[in-house]
């Protein structure tokens, strides 16, 4: 998804129209970019961010998971408070939040902006357990947070990201990815899950990565360690890319089938 920084209102009717293509295409479960909202580290957090629950952003999103009757992955900047978190909901198609996280790995460059979360969770569904990150507590050390997701029983794994390179990264001579590649593989095959990090493109103008850009490479990561799906690079690159699931924890009533937007 393009994100424009700093445009709130914007970004959040592309997002309503993106969701609607998406779950009419037969989406069950959607996940959008980190800090869809005003994009990541922009200043504007300062003046923009709002509440989780209560808050604009997340009415807007609840209300576009219940009218579409999806489960609706995000990442959006919160307000707190006088403290301000670069955070993800998860909504199931009732409109509800299932998770609410806070990104724990931050990094350090964003330590000025965002206070830093305390907690990991996993929500029980129809479809299976679902756990939640962001970005880079996708390589926390020792892959820690998605392994601690592991543990408490996650079949999948969503990661709302901003993948971000210098304005001048050849792609052709250093292929973006390997990174997000060599801390899901690992991880996706020691639990048999899957992990599944989505990009926004576009121009990051204001902030300590200002003048780089966001170059989507949406990835999923199958349980063999494997990526199944790799989206396209390039900050114009947005599209909608849809990927078959199969959750081994998924109850026995179920097709064994969830179809996630990445």
């Amino acid at each position: 998804m393009l994100v424009r920084a700093a445009q709130k209102q914007e970004n959040l009717k592309h997002a309503e129209d993106l969701i609607r293509s998406a779950a009419d295409a037969g989406a069950e479960v959607i996940v959008l970019p980190e800090a869809m909202t005003l994009g990541w580290t922009d200043p504007s957090t300062n003046a923009q961010a709002d509440e989780i629950p209560g808050g604009e952003s997340c009415a807007r999103l609840q209300a576009a998971a219940r009218q579409n009757r999806i489960y609706l992955c995000s990442g959006l900047i919160e307000r707190a408070g006088s403290k301000f978190y670069n955070s993800a909901l998860l909504i199931d198609p009732q409109g509800q939040i299932l998770l609410h996280h806070r990104k724990v790995n931050e990094l350090e460059i964003g330590h000025h902006l965002y206070a830093l979360g305390d907690r990991l969770q996993v929500a029980h569904t129809p479809l299976g357990v679902i756990g939640l990150m962001i970005c880079a507590d996708g390589f926390a050390r020792g892959q820690v947070v998605s392994r601690a997701l592991g543990y408490m029983g996650a079949g999948i794994i969503l990661s709302p990201c901003a993948w971000a390179v210098p304005a001048d990264h050849d792609n052709a001579a250093t292929p973006y990815g390997k990174l997000w590649i060599d801390n899901y593989g690992p991880v996706a095959r020691d639990f048999r899950l899957w992990i599944a990090g989505v990009s926004n493109v576009g121009w990051i103008p204001e902030g300590p990565w200002k003048g780089r850009k966001c170059i989507g490479c949406s990835l999923v990561t199958g349980p063999t360690g494997e990526p199944v799906l790799r989206g396209p690079y390039g900050v114009d690159a947005e599209t909608i890319l849809y990927v078959e699931v199969t959750l081994e924890n998924r109850p026995a009533q179920g097709d064994g089938w969830a179809r996630f937007w990445a």
